[in-house]
């Protein structure tokens, strides 16, 4: 009688291959050999586990994507060697969107890890070359994927604008702080939060969003109004504006 087959036997031959390889190439007879063969091990299982997406084994890709990206880093270049983080972050960040791309109702909630993953494996590629927008690459990439979970039901999950919006500005914050001064830079961050809570009041129709959106405009423009010089005047105007209201109010009362 035929035993069963026993994925293990092919996991252990798997091991003493992979242990006799390394122990020839300690002995100095091979050269990267080990890198090679488990960097091969690695293809072949992950695409093993991505034949089993055909199903609804929707599980399969986590394993398959991983798999297939550590294959693909041992199997790089020394050339490209920095590049491996971002091969494997990406291919996590893959079977998240797989996840969600094959069923968008249910499974909406992978956009979220799989928009992270994917803004940290963007960081990495263009840390060499776009050094001073690696801030803004990682935050803009986050909240840019809070939109993307607004956009699948904008109805229920409305309340994703505001992480998106929050991200999106502290992005923008990074690039400005650089160019302007700190009080300028507060004046685009309250701009930037005035506008996310406005896209609440309009978009989602939360009426109680405009005030947020009001007060924290007008602190946004009186924080650019110092790039113009004038904000100290519109500071004193408020101020003597509101004292004299409420000088006015005390003795309307009184009367």
């Amino acid at each position: 009688m035929m035993k069963r087959f026993d994925p293990r036997i092919v996991l252990g031959i798997l091991l003493i291959t992979g242990g006799g390889l390394a122990l020839v190439q300690s002995m100095g007879y091979l050269e990267n050999a080990t890198k090679y063969f488990w960097g091969g091990a690695f293809l072949i299982g992950g695409l093993a586990f991505l034949f089993m997406l055909k199903g609804e084994n929707w599980w399969a890709a986590f394993p398959g994507f991983i798999l297939f990206a550590l294959g693909v880093t041992r199997l790089l270049p020394d050339s490209l060697d920095e590049m491996g983080g971002a091969v494997f972050l990406g291919g996590i960040a893959l079977s998240f969107w797989y996840v969600f791309l094959t069923d968008r109702v249910s499974r909406w909630w992978a956009i979220i890890p799989g928009g992270v993953l994917t803004a940290l494996a963007l960081l990495i590629l263009a840390s060499s070359l776009f050094k001073e927008f690696s801030g803004a690459i990682v935050l803009g990439g986050i909240g840019l994927t809070f939109f993307v979970v607004y956009l699948t039901n904008p109805g229920e999950r409305w309340w994703a604008l505001i992480p998106g919006g929050v991200l999106a500005t502290l992005a923008g914050m990074t690039i400005a702080a650089e160019r302007f001064g700190e009080f300028q830079t507060a004046g685009f961050f309250f701009l930037g939060l005035a506008v996310t809570f406005l896209l609440v009041a309009v978009l989602a129709r939360m009426r109680w969003a405009y005030w947020p959106a009001l007060a924290l405009g007008v602190m946004g423009l009186l924080g650019l109004g110092s790039l113009l010089n004038f904000a100290n005047y519109v500071w004193a105007v408020a101020l003597i504006a509101i004292g004299g209201f409420m000088v006015v109010r005390y003795f309307s009362r009184s009367s």
